[in-house]
């Protein structure tokens, strides 16, 4: 089997995983290759998808690697989502959504500590949206259910990574929720606003 035939299975395989992504180790086992020859597959379809008529690119996240659009593409995204045919997301939610990009991996009732109302309803939309996930579960009582965003809410925002988060000013990690949020969406529309190009 030649290279461009490894590339086709690799990209089929890293398409199929979806958010959860497979490890080197996971490829070289399915494929049935040496983890030496899954690198260089993985290296050449990293330089395949770098030209720009290329519309996806493969992240690594962790160990993990996963198949997902470019970052410099995010402002096109970002106009599919607020076309009418999509509904926006409610204050609750782009709050809560907040709260979560933050604060991994946190419970539902650690969000409602943080906003003070109940979440079952904004978790629910962004659980939908597939832009928050469940990560396992805390240890103790209980074991509630622990939440963290996905790949899908680094695509939307065009990151490659939570590392690019913008920092959030000295001590605002206490105040009301409400100034996070709006923060975290204004730091990002205005990246968003800036690739944008006039029509």
């Amino acid at each position: 089997m030649d290279t461009q035939q490894y590339k086709a299975i690799a990209e089929g395989l890293l398409f199929v995983s979806g958010d959860e992504g497979m490890t080197q180790k996971q490829l070289a086992e399915v494929m049935e290759v040496e983890l030496e020859t899954v690198q260089f597959v993985l290296g050449e379809l990293k330089r395949d998808y770098e030209q720009d008529s290329r519309g996806i690119t493969v992240m690594q996240s962790k160990a993990y690697y996963h198949l997902t659009t470019k970052p410099k593409h995010a402002a096109y995204y970002q106009r599919l989502i607020d076309s009418p045919h999509a509904s926006r997301l409610s204050q609750a939610a782009l709050e809560t959504l907040a709260i979560v990009a933050y604060k991994q991996p946190i419970t539902r009732t650690e969000i409602e500590e943080v906003r003070g109302v109940k979440c079952d309803g904004p978790i629910q939309t962004l659980l939908n949206r597939s832009l928050v996930e469940e990560r396992g579960r805390k240890e103790g009582i209980g074991r509630a259910i622990l939440y963290g965003t996905t790949t899908d809410f680094l695509t939307y925002f065009g990151l490659t990574s939570l590392e690019e988060l913008p920092p959030l000013p000295e001590g605002q990690e206490n105040e009301n929720m409400e100034g996070e949020a709006d923060l975290f969406f204004e730091s990002f529309q205005e990246s968003v606003d800036s690739d944008k190009e006039p029509f």
